[in-house]
């Protein structure tokens, strides 16, 4: 039976951390107001922090999980510092830390519904500051990094240069400690290993991707998908028959590039990412230079980079949609849009006037909104375009939508 695990954290920095230890959690904001919360000292505070959000989690759930809480303040003179919240304390707290000694306090705090076990831990790491100019302190702060993160800085981005040494858990700084963390799944008879993603990714191999594009439409059906997603990745705010070439678009599964190839011929620039190496050899010869095996939950892109996502007929092939939503909104820049197609049956329930059905598969419309929105992506946008597929009579009706990033 499979661990239902849940982070109880809107941090990307933790986010980013499990995922890069093989864990791919549902994140569920606690909404904890931390700035009405006290305690004793640094450490308990964070430590207090972790087990308000765990419990506001639980309190929620209606099956059960394995809910992790994290909190993180930094300890200077026995204070404990936050998010800074304005670049003006942000500046104070730079002058005040620079060329010193802090301890940053991550508490952690993990609730096993099944065992009814909490467990709550604290861990501590010693940070060694450079000794900033008042120059680099302004500099830094005007990249608004500084403002939204515990202690003002990061060791994980922009601020890694200023920070000279560590005396403990490096992960723990960024976030969480994930040997404590595996310790504390240990006591509640859960090991890391079953937390690893269990799902295999999806690959098309050679003898499939040597006819795929004549068994599913050829040319023609790319051509209709292509317009329509562009369509959509065009500014709602702009005049019609303005392109959105200007925007750099990234296609999930690109596959044969048959699509991507149409997308660049509508004035798109577009970089492609496919796990078949079948299907990337062709997608080389449209798209030359400009595709790469990837994972579509784990993509080689930076944090809020990208102005445009599109996912051609993938996400009705897996087994889990949400790991490649959460990924998309990971790398979308606010206002970014993730174009995508959805289950083509729904076409006909729109027509006649009704919902989508919310218990089909992971392309249905009402799964994707209702994962999309936990994720930072509202629904804003649809079209469809028509196209015979394989090889047969039937000219089935495809939906298209677009998600926008908040």
């Amino acid at each position: 039976m499979s661990t239902r695990f849940v982070l109880a954290s809107a941090s990307p920095a933790r986010l980013k951390t499990l995922r890069a230890a093989g864990i791919e959690p549902e994140v569920i904001v606690s909404g904890v107001d931390e700035d009405n919360v006290t305690a004793e000292n640094p450490g308990e505070l964070a430590r207090l922090l972790a087990v308000l959000k765990a419990r506001a989690v639980v309190a929620n759930l209606t099956d059960h999980a394995t809910v992790l809480g994290c909190d993180s303040v930094l300890e200077f003179d026995g204070v404990a510092y936050g998010k800074p919240g304005t670049p003006e304390v942000a500046r104070e707290r730079w002058r005040m830390m620079r060329g010193r000694r802090g301890v940053l306090h991550t508490g952690h705090c993990l609730f096993d519904t099944s065992s009814k076990q909490e467990i709550r831990e604290l861990a501590s790491t010693e940070v060694q500051f450079a000794d900033l100019t008042d120059e680099e302190i302004d500099a830094y702060v005007e990249t608004g990094e500084p403002l939204v993160v515990a202690g003002s800085f990061t060791v994980d981005g922009l601020g890694g240069p200023f920070v000279t040494a560590i005396e403990g858990d490096y992960h723990n700084v960024v976030g969480l400690s994930l040997p404590l963390l595996r310790r504390m799944l240990i006591e509640v008879g859960i090991s890391w290993p079953e937390l690893w993603r269990s799902q295999k990714p999806f690959r098309y191999d050679e003898s499939v991707a040597s006819t795929y594009d004549e068994t599913r439409g050829g040319p023609a059906r790319a051509a209709a998908a292509a317009r329509a997603v562009d369509d959509l990745l065009r500014c709602p705010a702009a005049p019609a028959g303005a392109s959105a070439g200007a925007q750099r678009v990234l296609e999930l599964a690109v596959g044969t590039g048959i699509v991507g190839a149409e997308l660049v011929a509508l004035g798109n620039l577009v970089h492609g990412f496919d796990l078949s190496t079948a299907m990337l050899r062709r997608a080389n010869v449209r798209l030359p230079g400009h595709v790469a095996a990837a994972d579509a939950t784990r993509l080689p892109v930076a944090d809020r980079r990208c102005d445009a996502v599109v996912a051609v007929w993938l996400l009705h092939l897996l087994d889990d949609s949400e790991p490649v939503i959460a990924e998309v909104a990971r790398v979308l820049r606010t206002d970014g849009v993730f174009v995508t197609t959805t289950e083509k049956s729904d076409a006909g329930r729109y027509a006649d006037g009704r919902g989508p059905d919310d218990t089909r598969s992971q392309d249905a419309l009402a799964h994707l909104v209702a994962v999309a929105s936990r994720h930072g992506l509202v629904l804003d946008g649809a079209t469809s375009f028509v196209g015979p597929t394989r090889n047969t009579d039937e000219v089935p009706i495809y939906p298209v939508v677009r998600f926008r990033r908040t």
